[in-house]
């Protein structure tokens, strides 16, 4: 069948679908702002700060990984920082990296810990139940080795989950590409123009639940009162379970008004493409209805490709670019909102692109590569190994 037989109504509900986007982009503009104006909630200046402990699971030699770590290392915060690093290999080049930040910081306590011991199909989260023995704090805060906070984070985040009714504490992030070239561009563009608004206007209309494994804080109570770490030893999306988990026992999540910094670190599309592909599966598993909804959020894609079907017209060209507009707005609220650097706009297309055809791939199979190691994805959510082992390769962001 050749494009000029498919029936003639496709076009115009694909330029229907596009105006949609259109619509989500603006009001996602407006809640952005909205969301960034909030005022955080601060501790009182003469109240006690809790001691924290902050869990860091490694796993190679990343880019930027000392500089990302020693930011959690320079906190403006009065309590006791406890800083837990955790490796499965005796031979990783992270613990080089640890001993720096023990040079560098010798007041302040970091723990290596260094144990190969395998919990269950999530690297990640074994690492973590290796690492829990360790903690000495009331204050848990669990964060990927690749961001970067500045020194008020903590500060901050205990604020936040010192307010009545919140259990939890997450945050949003924003991509950092350094001088990493073109697809770490296309990296931080995904993060900040697609995620970030998409999670602000989906808890704005409680449409969405997330937690994040860029910032996890809890107390140490409430970490064992969920079954600890152990508890998400298979699961895929280890950081919504332990939200959800968190939510159980009565409380909230909260999302302070700011973000943290990602370090975008691909410079090749195969990369990219892997990871955004395992971020879309652990999305669509999480929830399938939400995720097949968000198709809406594609509108120059779906607008371009209404203008190849019969029955477009010459306005179809006029939606995308219509729809092209409405991105270019967003992603200069957002750049506003949070403070962050002007993006390369010219990439926004190709960023659509890409971003549409990886999420229509998704639907393909559970398949996902993590850390070097292939898994599929079962519809409970869990994570099971392909034959048993994974392919050794050099660690790269989660």
């Amino acid at each position: 069948m050749t494009l000029n037989e498919l029936p003639a109504w496709i076009a115009p509900v694909l330029l229907l679908m596009a105006l949609a986007g259109c619509v989500y982009a603006l009001l996602a503009a407006a809640l952005v702002g909205r969301f960034a104006a909030r005022r955080s909630p601060l501790l009182a200046a003469d109240a006690p700060r809790p001691g924290v402990t902050i869990l860091k699971p490694l796993c190679g030699l990343e880019p930027d990984l000392f500089e990302n770590l020693e930011s959690f290392c320079r906190q403006d915060y009065a309590g006791a920082v406890q800083v837990v690093f955790g490796v499965q290999n005796a031979a990783d080049p992270a613990i080089a990296v640890v001993e720096r930040l023990r040079a560098a910081h010798p007041a302040l306590r970091l723990d290596l810990v260094v144990d190969a011991s395998q919990h269950g199909s999530n690297r990640k989260v074994s690492n973590l139940i290796n690492m829990s023995e360790n903690i000495a704090h009331e204050v848990v805060v669990l964060a990927d080795s690749d961001m970067s906070v500045r020194p008020d984070y903590l500060e901050r985040i205990v604020a936040a989950l010192s307010q009545p009714g919140v259990s939890g504490v997450t945050c949003l992030y924003h991509g950092v590409p350094g001088n990493r070239g073109v697809f770490a561009q296309l990296a931080a563009l995904a993060i900040d123009v697609q995620f970030v608004p998409n999670v602000i206007l989906g808890t704005s209309f409680d449409l969405a639940r997330p937690c994040f494994g860029s910032t996890i804080a809890m107390t140490a109570e409430s970490l064992a009162r969920i079954g600890g770490f152990r508890a998400f030893k298979d699961d895929l999306a280890d950081d919504y379970a332990i939200g959800e988990a968190l939510r159980a026992e009565g409380g909230t999540v909260a999302i302070p008004t700011f973000t943290i910094g990602h370090a975008c670190v691909d410079t090749e599309l195969a990369g990219l493409w892997r990871h955004e592909l395992r971020w879309n599966r652990t999305i669509r598993n999480v929830d399938p209805k939400g995720y097949a909804g968000s198709v809406i959020t594609h509108a120059v894609p779906l607008a371009l490709l209404a203008a190849l079907l019969p029955g477009a017209g010459s306005g179809a060209l006029a939606v995308a670019a219509l729809a092209l507009a409405c991105r270019i707005l967003l992603c200069l609220r957002i750049e506003r909102a949070f403070g962050l650097a002007p993006h390369a706009y010219w990439l926004l297309p190709i960023r659509d692109m890409l971003s549409f055809i990886n999420f229509t791939w998704s639907f393909v199979s559970g398949a996902v590569t993590w850390k070097g190691h292939d898994y599929r994805v079962v519809a409970d959510g869990t994570l099971i190994p392909e034959h048993g082992l994974g392919r050794e390769s050099r660690a790269t962001s989660a």
